[in-house]
This record gives C-alpha cells, sequence and structure tokens, in this order.
C-alpha cells in the first residue's frame, strides 16, 4: 500500500509540473488516504503482535 502511495504522490508531482492542477490534486489526495491507512495498518499490526506476545 505504501508503493501504491508512491506511485500516486509521484503522478501528483509530474502532473503538477506540467500544470494539470485537477490531476495533481487529485493523486496528492489519494496518495494521502493510502498513506494513512498504511500507518493505520501498521500501527494495528504492532499492537497485535504486542498483545499476543510474540518475539519480533
Amino acid at each position: 500500500m505504501l508503493y501504491w502511495a508512491v506511485v500516486f504522490f509521484v503522478i501528483a508531482i509530474i502532473a503538477g509540473i506540467f500544470g494539470f492542477g485537477g490531476i495533481a490534486s487529485a493523486s496528492a489526495g489519494i496518495a494521502q488516504i493510502l498513506f494513512f491507512i498504511f500507518v493505520v495498518l501498521f500501527v494495528v499490526v504492532l499492537v497485535a503482535r504486542a498483545i499476543s506476545g510474540r518475539a519480533p
């Protein structure tokens, strides 16, 4: 999921350079949403591992 966030971020940067504001803002929004979903899932997995008592 982090890969897709980076892909949409790169698309947003390229679209911004060429002056496509709508595409750039949409891609940046998608990248931001995917990044936050990744962070939330990462924290959930860390908490689940800590609760289960397994070593990393």
